[in-house]
C-alpha cells in the first residue's frame, strides 16, 4: 500500500465516512493509508446508483491521497459476461476515475478461497450439507426463533473434507451439496446461522473456463478479497450492515496480523420515477421495452451518457445528494438540474426547428444569403461567435404562430411584428392553407433597418423567436425522451408489476427537423443547446447522411420545479 495517486480536488464533500477515516488517521491506524475498492458484479450495466458508489469510493481515496481498486465480483458464472466487464471499465473511466494497475477479479482468488475453505473444514468450522435449499432455508428459523441444526453438522472434518473434494471434482449435481460455515444456529443475526459459503455450479466461467464447478458465495469471497488486497475501508450500501458480523467472522479466522479491513455502510441511492434493480433493468432490456442497456431512457451510466449527461453533472449530483446512514428517495429533478446546470455553462448554442412551419419573406431579395452574427454561449464569452445564414425562406416552430391568438400569446400572428433572433423584425401579412384548411406557409415582410434585432426608431416587440433558413440547414432526426415511468415509485407496489407504470410517451421521434449548418460536422455525444427548446446531443446512430439528436433535458422542468433552486 505504498503507491499513492496524485492528489486531486475531492469529488465528494466531507461526510460521516470521511469523519471516521480522519479519526483513524489521527490515531495512526493502517499506517496512515486509505485504500478503497469498487466491487461491481459483471452481470449487467452500471446505473446511477453505482455512479454514487464509484464517486464515493474513488473520491474518498483521492481526498486522502490513497488508492482505489477496481474488483469484479465474478462468483456467479451463470449471469456474468465479458461484455459487462468491458462496459463497467468504460463507465468508470468516463466518470473520470482511474484504477491504475489495480484491476482485480474475485476469480483471481479462487485458489486461495478454496484453501481457506479447506482450513475452516480442518478446524471443524465448516461442513458439507446434503440437504436441499428449501430444507436448509426452513431450518434457519426466524429472528425470534432459533434455527435447527442440520443433521450433517456433526460430520467429522475428515468426512467433510472428502465430500468437499468430491464437490470440487464434479461428482455432485447442482443443489446436491453445499459447504456451510459452522457458526451459531441460535444467533439473533440470521446471517450467522451457518451460512452457505460454497455451492455446486456446472457452468463455464468467463475467465476460468471449466476449471471450477464449485463457486464461493459473495459473503465468503468479499471480505477475503478485501483482506488480500490490503483494503482499509470496505464501503458498501446499507443492506450489508447485517452482513458485517459475518464479514468480520471470516476475517477473524483468516487474518495473520492486526490489520483488517473495516466495513462501513451508507444508504443506497433511490431515485423517483426510476427502477434501480439490475435484475429489473435486465428484464426491460430482454423483453424489449427499451432499446438496450444504453437506451437514453435507462438510468444506466451508458444510457445517461448517450442521452447527453456529462461526467461532471453526475459527479456534481453525487456530491449534492451526500452520504448518509438513512434510506430515502431523491427527486430525479435534482439529477436533471445537475445536467442543465453543467450544460448551461458548456453547451454550444444553435438554433433548431423541430416542428417546422415555412415562412416566406416576400420583400427579401431572391437568392440572397446573409450571414448573421450569433453568440455561441452567453455564459462563456470565450466561446466566441458564429455566422448563421439568413434567406428569403425560413422555418419557425409551428407553435410560435397562432391565427387567432389569445390575449397573452405574444408570438407571431396575422398583422403582428416579432423579432427573429440575431436577424430582423418581421410582420405576418398572409396565411397560406391547404385544401383541408391546414396552415402550410406564412408570408411576412421584414424591416431592413432592424438587422441584428434592434429598431432605429426604438419601437419594441414582445417576442423573439428562433428560426432556421429553409435552404441553408441540416436536416435531422430528433428523439424526445421523457421519464420511463409515470409513477414516482414504480418499484414500490408489492401487488403490482413495475412495468404497469411505464410511460408510453417516454420516446417521441421527430423527422424532418432543421438545424442551422453549424452542426454539420458534429460528432457523436457532442452537446448543444437548441435555443428555447432544450439541451440535445448527437446520438451514435448518426451517419454522414443523417444526424440524430437526443434531447438530454428541457430548458425547464415541466414535471416539478427543482426544490432547492
Amino acid at each position: 500500500m505504498s503507491e499513492k495517486t496524485p492528489e486531486k480536488e475531492p469529488v465528494v464533500k466531507n461526510n460521516f465516512i470521511h469523519q471516521i477515516i480522519e479519526e483513524e488517521l489521527k490515531a495512526g491506524k493502517n499506517d496512515g493509508n486509505v485504500h478503497t475498492r469498487f466491487p461491481p458484479e459483471p452481470n449487467g450495466y452500471l446505473h446511477i446508483g453505482h455512479a454514487k458508489s464509484i464517486c464515493l469510493n474513488f473520491g474518498t481515496a483521492q481526498k486522502f491521497n490513497g488508492l482505489t481498486n477496481l474488483r469484479f465480483d465474478d462468483t456467479n458464472p451463470s449471469k456474468e459476461e465479458t461484455e459487462y466487464v468491458d462496459s463497467i471499465k468504460e463507465d468508470v473511466r468516463w466518470l473520470g476515475f482511474d484504477w491504475g494497475d489495480r484491476e482485480f477479479f474475485t476469480s483471481d482468488y479462487f485458489d486461495k478461497l478454496f484453501e481457506f475453505a479447506v482450513k475452516l473444514i480442518e478446524e471443524g468450522k465448516a461442513y458439507v450439507d446434503d440437504q436441499d435449499a428449501e430444507t436448509i432455508s426452513s431450518q434457519k428459523g426466524t429472528p425470534t426463533r432459533p434455527g435447527v441444526e442440520s443433521p450433517c453438522r456433526t460430520r467429522t472434518p475428515e468426512e467433510n473434507l472428502d465430500l468437499f473434494m468430491r464437490m470440487k471434482a464434479g461428482e455432485f449435481n447442482e443443489g446436491e451439496r453445499v459447504l456451510r460455515a459452522k457458526i451459531d444456529m441460535a444467533s439473533p443475526n440470521m446471517h450467522m446461522r451457518d451460512p452457505i459459503i460454497y455451492r455446486v455450479m456446472h457452468a463455464p466461467h468467463h475467465r476460468t473456463g471449466n476449471k471450477w464447478c464449485i463457486y464461493p458465495m459473495y459473503d465468503f469471497a468479499h471480505g477475503q478479497s478485501d483482506y488480500w488486497e490490503g483494503i482499509t475501508h470496505s464501503v458498501c450500501t446499507l443492506e450489508f450492515e447485517v452482513h458485517r458480523p459475518l464479514y468480520d467472522w471470516f476475517i477473524d479466522h483468516l487474518k495473520e496480523s492486526e490489520y483488517r479491513p473495516r466495513q462501513i455502510e451508507f444508504a443506497r441511492l433511490n431515485l423517483t420515477y426510476t427502477v434501480m434493480s439490475k435484475r429489473k433493468l435486465l428484464e426491460l432490456v430482454k423483453e424489449k421495452y427499451v432499446n438496450g442497456w444504453d437506451d437514453p431512457r435507462m438510468p444506466t451510466i451508458s444510457g445517461l451518457r448517450r442521452r447527453g449527461y456529462t461526467p461532471e453533472s453526475i459527479r456534481n449530483f453525487a456530491e449534492r445528494i451526500g452520504v448518509t446512514k438513512v434510506d430515502g428517495m431523491i427527486d430525479v429533478a435534482l439529477l436533471e438540474h445537475s445536467v442543465r446546470e453543467d450544460l448551461n455553462k458548456k453547451a454550444q448554442r444553435v438554433m433548431g426547428v423541430l416542428n417546422p412551419l415555412k415562412v416566406v419573406i416576400t420583400n427579401y431579395p431572391e437568392g440572397q444569403v446573409e450571414e448573421m452574427e450569433a453568440i455561441n454561449n452567453p455564459e462563456n464569452p470565450d466561446a466566441g461567435k458564429r455566422s448563421v445564414p439568413f434567406t428569403k425562406e425560413i422555418y419557425i416552430e409551428r407553435d410560435d404562430f397562432m391565427e387567432e391568438p389569445p390575449r397573452k400569446f405574444f408570438r407571431l400572428a396575422p398583422g403582428r411584428e416579432v423579432r427573429l433572433r440575431y436577424a430582423y423584425y418581421i410582420t405576418c401579412t398572409d396565411v397560406v392553407k391547404d385544401e383541408n384548411g391546414e396552415i402550410i406557409e406564412l408570408h411576412c415582410t421584414y424591416d431592413p433597418e432592424t438587422k441584428g434585432g434592434n429598431s432605429p426608431d426604438g419601437r419594441k416587440v414582445k417576442a423573439t423567436m428562433h428560426w432556421v433558413s429553409a435552404t441553408e440547414n441540416v436536416e435531422a432526426e430528433v428523439r424526445l425522451y421523457d421519464r420511463l415511468f409515470l409513477d414516482e415509485n414504480p418499484d414500490g407496489h408489492k401487488d403490482r408489476d413495475f412495468k404497469e407504470f411505464m410511460n408510453s410517451d417516454s420516446l417521441t421521434v421527430l423527422n424532418k427537423c432543421y438545424i442551422e449548418p453549424f452542426v454539420k460536422q458534429a460528432k457523436a455525444l457532442d452537446s448543444f443547446q437548441f435555443e428555447r427548446l432544450g439541451y440535445f446531443n448527437v446520438d451514435p446512430d448518426s451517419t454522414e447522411q443523417k444526424l440524430v439528436f437526443n434531447r438530454t433535458a428541457q430548458l425547464r422542468d415541466n414535471w416539478a420545479k427543482f426544490k432547492g433552486k
